[in-house]
């Protein structure tokens, strides 16, 4: 017995764990910021004046566009689609999604549609126009050799100039163009820069660009009282960029930081620069987010414009929310009541369990967090079922176990025991099948689908913890102690 009241102390420190967690003012864990954007994480850790608000966030259950409304964004490629492929289309969609989703645990719908464009719904998003400028923005950052232009920097501060990145861009989508029978302007490619260096006539050499970046973090200079950007550079770029500023460092000449083909600025080289740096220009605390936001989700393949946006409400409306959300709520009542009434002591353990059951689905659903759609409810609703069935399987077996004439503890380990192998196999099946409709969901148009199978498939794997520890733990404990009453009554167990 001493290990059923070992587990009983592990549940019961659980139990007060998870509620401490799912109560509104509780901060975000920590081990919750460590997601897709780990490396910039850290970097805004490691400078106690950045400002670590966006990879933080709030720590709230997740709500989805039919229960909060939100924002739905309908981008169109600027290209034609003879321009591209649907893989450059698809990595459009991905770096979009990593722009408005950085953590990468909010559920968001980012899809493609037909062959030209990508419809976003952010649920509960209040500013279209921060989402729509975060999102298609290219960001193509470039670090630019600027020697022997130390005289020069303040009129090439904020001019558009042309680098050689810029020129081979151009030049490929020019062949392609001719290639396709189109012109540049109906390929959408805007004209390059006029500016180029003046000390050779020629464009700027681009030292490394934006796709050497490991991380990027909005940073907050006190000193300066600036905004800046702290950036990590690759392991493989780290000897380019180190090469070329141990050079630059000797006579310390400046190099530009170039984004879109605008100067930002253009600082003078003072260290050899292996692992990183920053950008300062003119930021407000607000650019400097989004640029490090856009910085680390890389350039949009396919430059993209607004087809069409529109805030929407919620579908099902509040009150539609609370009757359902009320009807669920009704359905655990009664479903406590049946199991104590038919089952008795064993209907006490049931309880517990179940109670335990409900919690540990809601603290997960806020810990990766999960989007709570009406058909994400209702696969917790319908897991709420299955976790009721093991419990029955497992009781109508030690009653089985009783009548054949074994003992009241030997009957509840042999019911325990065989009925396992019934529970196992029905949740593996029934998540196999949410398995396959989750695969289904990621197709355009059935993302709820997704949803409903994820919420459903949680709640059998929690079931699997439940139907048979939890409910064992208990079980065994409420039997020790009521086991003579028990032995005179077999009432006691529904029988």
């Amino acid at each position: 017995m001493s290990r059923h009241y070992t587990w009983l102390v592990l549940i019961v420190v659980m139990m007060i764990g998870a509620i401490w967690l799912m109560l509104p003012d509780t901060p975000k864990p920590d081990f919750l910021l460590r997601g897709a954007d780990e490396e910039s994480l850290a970097i805004c850790e490691r400078n106690p004046e950045a400002d670590c608000s966006e990879f933080k966030g709030d720590f709230e259950f997740q709500q989805g566009l039919d229960l909060v409304g939100g924002l739905r964004v309908l981008l169109q490629a600027e290209l034609p689609p003879e321009a591209f492929t649907l893989d450059d289309l698809k990595q459009t969609a991905n770096s979009v999604t990593r722009r408005i989703n950085p953590s990468g645990t909010i559920e968001v719908t980012v899809q493609t549609q037909g062959n030209n464009r990508i419809l976003v719904e952010l649920p509960g998003e209040s500013d279209p126009e921060v989402a729509l400028r975060t999102i298609q923005q290219t960001a193509l950052l470039e670090f630019v050799n600027f020697s022997g232009l130390r005289n020069n920097v303040g009129q090439l501060q904020g001019q558009r100039i042309l680098t050689d990145t810029q020129l081979n861009n151009y030049l490929g989508r020019q062949r392609l163009a001719a290639e396709q029978g189109l012109t540049l302007e109906e390929m959408g490619v805007a004209p390059l820069p006029t500016i180029v260096n003046p000390l050779d006539g020629q464009p700027f050499r681009t030292v490394m660009t934006g796709e050497g970046l490991a991380a990027a973090v909005a940073e907050f200079d006190p000193q300066g009282n600036l905004w800046l950007i702290r950036f990590e550079v690759k392991p493989e770029y780290q000897s380019i960029f180190g090469e070329y500023t141990a050079q630059a460092s000797v006579s310390q000449e400046p190099m530009a930081i170039v984004l879109d083909g605008v100067v930002l600025s253009a600082p003078s080289v003072q260290a050899r620069l292996d692992t990183g740096g920053v950008i300062s220009g003119s930021f407000t605390q607000d650019s400097a987010q989004e640029l490090a936001l856009q910085l680390r989700s890389g350039a949009l393949a396919i430059p993209l414009r607004v087809e069409s946006s529109e805030v929407v409400g919620a579908t099902l409306g509040n009150e539609s929310v609370q009757l359902s959300l009320r009807a669920g709520i009704i359905g655990a009542i009664v479903v406590l009541i049946f199991m104590f009434v038919y089952y008795r002591v064993q209907g006490i353990a049931a309880d517990l369990a179940l109670i335990v059951f409900i919690t540990l689905n809601l603290l997960f659903i806020k810990l990766i967090p999960l989007t709570l759609t009406l058909p994400a409810i209702t696969g917790l609703l319908i897991s709420i079922g299955t976790a009721v069935d093991g419990n029955i399987l497992i009781f109508e077996r030690i009653k089985e176990e009783i009548r054949s004439g074994k003992k009241l503890m030997e009957a509840l380990e042999v019911g325990f025991d065989r009925a396992w192998a019934s529970i196992r196999d029905s949740n593996t099946s029934t998540i196999i099948i949410c398995g396959i409709l989750f695969l289904f969901g990621q197709t355009p148009g059935a993302s709820l689908v997704a949803g409903f199978a994820v919420t459903l498939a949680l709640g059998l794997v929690i079931n699997l913890f439940t139907a048979v520890l939890v409910t064992r733990t208990f079980l065994f404990i409420i039997v020790k102690w009521l086991e003579k009453p028990i032995e005179q009554r077999k009432w006691l167990l529904g029988i």
